[in-house]
């Protein structure tokens, strides 16, 4: 399959995710304003999307897919004994698995008060802010385990080309913490106590873990996977699993811990400085979210098969056109952002509770964050490099050393900048973390960037240049509009947004900064997996394609495409 088709597929639907996360802070910044609940609820949700992040989508997810996928085109492939051996396997992990989860949820939650004293010891500082910190964070973490299962079950149906389900869950849970807003401000009436709206987010991000895994389960049996709990058992599979993991949960861990250092600074500031950020992040991660995510998640699968193929220049290709599809998108929304961040911050987020001030203060703190944008996406396009071919070492050290850079850039610049130097320093560290992963890439013949996308690269910045100069010169000219009626905002945004779009477009066809062909493959809805169509694609275009790989059929021949219509 084309890895453009695969990142379209997980790109649109995480699009929509998207959509719903930025509707639900909008709801979230108008509702909570940047208080003391807000804080406490900001970081009760932060603590379990950590070690999600760590252990689900991070160390878990780069081990077992890889060997996930070798197991099920083993023998006779997905439809023989390679299926059986891989179901096998997976139900092996989560029977081991699911008990790990619960015994740390346990003990984190038990061990909250000396959680957020490590990570918020000032919220002491403020009467009943640490107390109610605690109990939300109680509440929120056995999302942790839920979401986690969750993840297992993705990586599964990704290994099966299946990507949809996956890139569809966090939907439900922006679904349901929107409608936890809504009962929450319901409940609170004319009270105007916050700390009703944030108990009721709390508990809406466990039931939106439920939801999430009830999803996944049902997912997975409509294309023929049935995974059933047992007693744990560590066979060697698992065991080579653990240790796999154990490196990759360290690098992991690394960038974790650059979040939990973020936060520790955040929460030293003047009280609502945690809220700004985690709302002016949301901007940050609109693009990051649908490139980034759906490029890593997409990449992954495809490259450990070429590389276990011995297929080289099919590797080579794969990556070129990933990082292409990266720049292509993150460097016009990256500009974008920074030129028009005090418009979307005051047109999207001021209003109830949230003041111009605060506004004003996010716009800045989104400038410093999109600096780096092109960075985090192209971690994710680099990364897939080293754990397709089972070494999860290298990027730990690399990681090591940027976060002992970024926490003495925090020592240094937080006191003068405060929150939007931190903002500052993460994007500056993105980008050395991402330049040294090139260059270990470089010199061991993994990946060379060629001249031809160099030449591609150096069109896009032209391309953006010209946009950057219009956008400079247009978002002034309507600066009272973005604080007024939704109607002011809503035209005044679509002038920016098309706008700028439209120019970056046209400058981009003059330079020549797209390439058709990989353009028409981003856009081209999915109506045939079969060889011709592929063969077709490949007559076109021979780096769009993995044309020594054959269609992955699903599990049960019965079952209907799991792709968006």
């Amino acid at each position: 399959m084309s890895l453009v088709r695969n990142v379209g597929t997980i790109g649109g639907l995480t699009a929509v995710s998207r959509v719903f996360g930025f509707a639900r802070d909008i709801l979230l910044a108008r509702v909570l304003g940047a208080g003391l609940a807000a804080d406490a609820f900001q970081l009760a949700f932060i603590l379990p999307n950590t070690f999600r992040r760590l252990f689900a989508e991070g160390a878990f997810s780069v081990a077992f897919v890889p060997m996930y996928t070798r197991a099920l085109h083993s023998a006779d492939g997905p439809d023989g004994a390679g299926g059986l051996a891989a179901q096998k396997f997976a139900n092996d992990v989560l029977a081991v698995f699911v008990w790990v989860l619960l015994g740390f949820s346990a003990l984190a939650m038990l061990a909250m008060p000396g959680i957020v004293w490590l990570l918020a010891s000032e919220f002491k500082e403020i009467p009943g802010k640490f107390e109610l910190s605690v109990t939300l964070a109680q509440i929120t973490f056995p999302y942790l385990a839920l979401v986690s299962v969750v993840a297992m079950l993705s990586g599964v149906l990704n290994a099966r080309s299946r990507f949809a389900p996956g890139a569809f869950v966090p939907v439900l849970l922006n679904i349901v913490l929107i409608s936890g807003i809504g009962v929450g401000y319901y409940l609170r009436g004319d009270s105007g106590d916050n700390v009703v709206v944030a108990t009721t987010l709390a508990v809406a991000v466990a039931v939106a873990g439920a939801a999430q895994l009830a999803y996944m389960a049902w997912a997975t049996r409509r294309v023929g996977v049935v995974l059933t709990l047992r007693l744990p058992k560590l066979t060697p599979e698992v065991r080579r699993l653990a240790k796999l993991i154990l490196p990759a949960t360290f690098g992991a861990g690394i960038y974790q811990i650059s979040q939990f250092v973020d936060t520790f600074f955040a929460t030293s500031l003047p009280q609502g400085s945690l809220t700004l950020l985690k709302l002016a992040d949301r901007l940050n991660q609109m693009p990051l979210g649908i490139v980034g995510i759906a490029l890593g998640t997409a990449i992954l699968p495809m490259l450990a098969r070429h590389i276990q193929t011995d297929d080289r220049a099919g590797a080579q290709r794969l990556q070129t056109n990933a990082v292409e599809i990266a720049m292509l998108l993150t460097l016009p929304a990256a500009v974008a952002l920074a030129i028009c961040a005090p418009a979307f911050a005051t047109a999207f987020f001021v209003g109830g509770q949230m003041t111009q001030a605060n506004g004003d203060t996010m716009g800045r703190i989104v400038m410093a964050l999109v600096a780096g944008l092109p960075a985090y996406v192209l971690v994710k396009v680099f990364q897939p490099a080293f754990f397709s071919r089972e070494d999860t070492r290298t990027p730990v050290w690399i990681a090591a050393g940027a976060l002992i850079i970024n926490i003495a850039i925090n020592f240094a610049v937080v006191p003068v900048f405060g929150i939007v130097g931190l903002a500052g320093a993460t994007a500056f560290t993105a980008w050395l973390n991402v330049t040294t992963l090139y260059v270990v890439l470089h010199r061991r013949g993994w990946y060379r960037a060629d001249l031809h996308l160099v030449g591609r690269i150096g069109r896009q910045t032209a391309a953006v240049g010209v946009m950057a100069v219009a956008l400079w010169l247009v978002v002034p000219l309507m600066a009272e509009n973005y604080s007024g009626g939704a109607l002011d905002r809503v035209w005044s945004l679509g002038v920016l947004v098309l706008g700028g779009g439209a120019v970056f477009l046209m400058g981009a066809w003059v330079t020549g900064a797209i390439d058709a062909s990989l353009l028409s493959q981003l856009t081209r809805r999915r109506r045939n997996a079969g060889a011709a169509v592929r063969g077709a694609e490949a007559a076109r275009d021979p780096s769009l394609t993995e044309p020594a790989l054959p269609v992955l059929p699903p599990a049960n021949p019965d079952a209907k495409d799991t792709g968006p219509t």
